[in-house]
């Protein structure tokens, strides 16, 4: 190591620092001095955590840093069978789906007593609330404006998805 004194101290601390930066680089690998060496905990999966070396805690918030909120992978089960619609109507307000709302339609899931389904009767499409007991079948409105519609043998009637939620507008 050889230090070139000049006259004026700013040389002795500028030829200092250049030679510190020369054997930093002499004992640092490359890859670790041109990037950020610490590259978060998102290397682990759950099963390696209790093997993993904890030396100390990362922050909090390195494992989602990069990572925003997906709404299909926290909404939609079954991305084959699930369709967006939009609500046309008053005939579900009771139930909180309004005029306008998002609905996502599951067309895998079988229906169920209470569930809201999307039904198709002689080609229109409507959506009720599914009630089936042992010798009727009935789709009921979440509103006092419309009366229950009993389903009979000669209908011509399908149920096209169960509603697995509503996204509104606030």
């Amino acid at each position: 190591m050889c230090i070139f004194l000049f006259g004026n101290a700013n040389f002795f601390s500028i030829n200092l620092l250049i030679i510190l930066a020369i054997n930093q680089i002499i004992y640092m690998e490359v890859e670790n001095f041109l990037s950020s060496s610490y590259t978060g905990s998102k290397n682990f999966s759950q099963q390696d955590v209790h093997t993993a070396n904890a030396s100390g805690f990362g922050a909090a918030a390195d494992d989602y840093m990069e990572r925003g909120i997906d709404l299909n992978e926290q909404l939609i089960r079954n991305k084959p069978a699930t369709f967006f619609m939009k609500m046309n109507g008053s005939s579900m307000i009771d139930a909180g789906i309004y005029d306008g709302d998002i609905l996502i339609v599951d067309r895998s899931i079988k229906p169920v007593n209470g569930k809201i389904v999307i039904a198709v009767i002689d080609g229109e499409m409507l959506i009720r609330r599914y009630e089936r007991t042992f010798n009727k079948l009935r789709l009921v409105p979440e509103t006092p404006k419309l009366s229950a519609i009993d389903v009979s043998e000669f209908m011509d009637f399908k149920i096209w998805g169960v509603v697995i939620y509503a996204i509104r507008n606030v």
